[in-house]
């Protein structure tokens, strides 16, 4: 029963950490890359669609992406659905394609970049640490029912801590490594 716990408060856990990898892939760098546009959408027939469903997105060169929409009709709503998505980009139409050159990051643009990428690790090790609440609580819950010992809780407690602490290390590790390509020049 303590197992099952565990072996879902660890998948939990891996989720989270997973959504702050997707979340720094948001977190602009000076390197052009297709996932700064994942949050994009774009009106595809009056249906909220996302960028990367009506258009393929390539890296041209380090500091530029290219889209090619599917249908040449969708152009100038790519355009703007980039403008308003306030990511700092500026898309360059030329013809049937779509240019978007990343900025150079200021000394200024980097920090605010840091500290977006530290607010989602620290989003992250929230979510870890509820989800060690749940598992903690769920263990109490069964104490209190007599389902298993004190020392059985206690130790399942201890096992919950220790696989925390591992989640939270991996997210660690992410932010130091993000904040280290955002400062590279």
């Amino acid at each position: 029963m303590i197992n099952d716990i565990k072996k879902d408060a660890e998948e939990r856990m891996s989720k989270s950490v997973a959504a702050v990898v997707e979340a720094f892939k948001r977190v602009r760098t000076g390197r052009a890359t297709p996932a700064i546009l994942d949050g994009v959408s774009v009106s595809y027939y009056g249906v909220d669609t996302p960028l990367s469903q009506v258009a393929n997105i390539i890296v041209e060169d380090a500091r530029t992406l290219a889209i090619t929409p599917w249908e040449k009709p969708m152009v100038p709503e790519i355009e703007k659905a980039i403008m308003k998505s306030d990511l700092g980009l500026n898309p360059a139409t030329t013809g049937d394609k779509i240019r978007v050159p990343m900025p150079a990051l200021t000394e200024e643009t980097r920090k605010e970049y840091i500290k977006q990428a530290r607010a989602e690790a620290e989003k992250g090790r929230v979510s870890v640490r509820n989800i060690r609440r749940d598992a903690n609580a769920t263990l109490k819950e069964l104490q209190k029912e007599k389902e298993i010992s004190e020392d059985e809780q206690r130790g399942g407690e201890e096992q919950i801590q220790k696989i925390t602490d591992k989640f939270i290390a991996q997210i660690d590790d992410l932010l130091a490594d993000k904040e280290k390509d955002l400062m590279k020049v």
